[in-house]
């Protein structure tokens, strides 16, 4: 598994566009719709094929029969750190999740659903992704020096080897920390 991208959950876009470039100095990207889950995204690059990604609900989008990913049928406060994603092949759904198919342009891929709509252990759990063919979110964005430094996820075990993926062990908080233009922030 490899990591992919960190989701930044808002009540609008506008809202968490507001608030990622009041810390991060940087106002997000168009991203694009996600008819299936009735959201929609800006994005902020983090260096080849890696992303941020701020999702809200779409409030164009229809009424779902299921649940919304990353808790949003019910989010409410201030914009955070709501879940992330690792790149896996092949992909393997977790129990409790579901393998999706989407397309947008170019892209298209394979992901991973809770059931519930709401991301396992609060976020700290990975969605697991496959991109099909070679374009990747990232190749659209421009890189205007933000990286991922840490993700501080409140888990004994994973099996990642990324070294900028920290294990908490459970009961801590969820933080996202990058470094760019603000210097380094954490989220």
């Amino acid at each position: 598994m490899q990591f992919d991208h960190v989701a930044i959950a808002a009540r609008s876009l506008d809202e968490g566009a507001d608030w990622l470039e009041a810390r991060l100095g940087l106002r997000p990207e168009p991203g694009g719709k996600h008819p299936l889950m009735g959201t929609h995204n800006l994005l902020l690059s983090l260096g080849p094929h890696e992303y941020l990604e701020l999702i809200a609900i779409d409030p164009e989008a229809p009424a779902l029969d299921r649940p919304r990913w990353f808790g949003l049928d019910s989010f409410d406060g201030p914009p955070r750190v709501a879940g992330w994603a690792v790149r896996q092949s092949p992909l393997q759904a977790p129990p409790g999740t579901t393998i999706a198919a989407a397309t947008r342009g170019s892209l298209a891929w394979r992901i991973t659903l809770p059931d519930s709509g709401q991301m396992p252990r609060g976020g700290a759990e990975p969605m697991r992704i496959a991109w099909d063919g070679d374009d990747h979110p990232g190749h659209h964005l421009r890189d205007r020096g933000l990286r991922l430094a840490r993700l501080a996820v409140p888990l004994e075990r994973l099996d990642i080897a990324d070294r900028r993926i920290m294990l908490t062990g459970t009961g801590t908080p969820m933080q996202l920390t990058l470094t760019g233009p603000a210097g380094e922030v954490t989220l």
